[in-house]
């Protein structure tokens, strides 16, 4: 057995080990059979000689990585290392359903997220009802991203209806990615916070993770995916009818939305609220609803969300 001490000169420290020593942590783990000593600018590595010359390879390569792109995520830590394993066998909690690319664990944070989490392993289409900043699409993004990356579906699929333009894309400037982006970028944020530019990139090249209108989804089935319509409240009845009949082999589907804020002419033509009673005691079907104490944004968010309910509970 050896000893040697690995000087990092070409990274900030903190950008290796993570917050709360997060990736340092999920390093040391991926190499049992050495005893590693993270302190600094220094990390003191014993062990045998070819284990730490292997150790040492792949550091130099995580450093590599984030020196080019600027981020580390535990995903990309084990995909460089080269370990067989998911995170969760190598020995992390299995709250977690990811890491984001700042190493930042994606986890429940209340109850319902929770129960909407829960709820997805046993049901292969899960609504999620409840208002603005409780978490619902991000941790949908999250666990579809999971089973990707696992390899549990070949696909990600990203709806939305842009009821806004009145799905007539045509007539909006620039190609078509162009005209969706004003619509989709909640859905590219919440990717970017999870998988790398470069992987996002090529996934979204291959077709691996595609996010178009709900419009789009006509005469489609879809398999081995994951796939989740945002903002369902602004679905009509017979868009999000067909919506939930592209269902295919090995497919799970998750609705999002908000009844409070309905943008459709006639409200009552709202899919969400027809489904939310025909489809409500169907085996498989499952819905959640997340409340004002989901609220994960701002302290405020939580107080206006509880005044406007004031308000329409009045009125009612």
């Amino acid at each position: 057995m050896i000893e040697k001490i690995i000087y990092l000169d070409e990274i900030d420290p903190i950008n290796l080990y993570g917050v709360n020593n997060i990736k340092i942590e999920i390093i040391k783990s991926l190499f049992p059979e050495l005893k590693i000593i993270s302190r600094g600018h220094e990390i003191k590595v014993a062990g045998e000689s070819d284990k730490i010359i292997d150790f040492e390879t792949k550091l130099e390569k995580l450093i590599n990585y984030f020196n080019k792109y600027h981020n580390l995520s535990a995903e990309t830590i084990v995909d460089i290392v080269g370990n067989e394993n998911s995170l969760s066998e190598i020995g992390f909690d299995d709250t977690t359903i990811l890491y984001a690319t700042n190493g930042k664990a994606i986890k429940a944070r209340t109850a319902n997220q929770q129960k909407f989490i829960d709820n997805y392993r046993t049901n292969d289409l899960l609504f999620a009802i409840g208002p603005a900043g409780t978490g619902k699409t991000y941790l949908a993004i999250a666990l579809a991203v999971r089973a990707l990356k696992s390899k549990h579906v070949k696909r990600i699929i990203l709806s939305r209806p842009a009821v806004e333009a009145g799905e007539k894309l045509g007539f909006l400037p620039g190609d078509l990615k162009e005209k969706l982006d004003p619509y989709m970028q909640a859905l590219y944020d919440a990717l970017n916070d999870m998988i790398t530019a470069k992987k996002l990139e090529e996934y979204m090249n291959k077709g691996v993770i595609q996010i178009a209108p709900l419009a789009f989804m006509r005469g489609r089935t879809l398999d081995n995916a994951i796939v989740i319509l945002d903002e369902a409240q602004n679905a009509s009845k017979n868009q999000l009818k067909m919506f939930l009949t592209r269902m295919g082999e090995n497919s799970k589907f998750i609705v999002t939305g908000d009844i409070t804020q309905i943008d459709l002419p006639d409200k009552n033509q709202s899919g969400l609220l027809q489904a939310k009673d025909i489809l409500k005691n169907i085996k498989g079907i499952t819905f959640v609803d997340f409340n004002a104490s989901d609220v994960v944004r701002h302290k405020l968010v939580k107080n206006i969300i509880d005044a406007y309910d004031s308000i329409n509970s009045k009125k009612d």
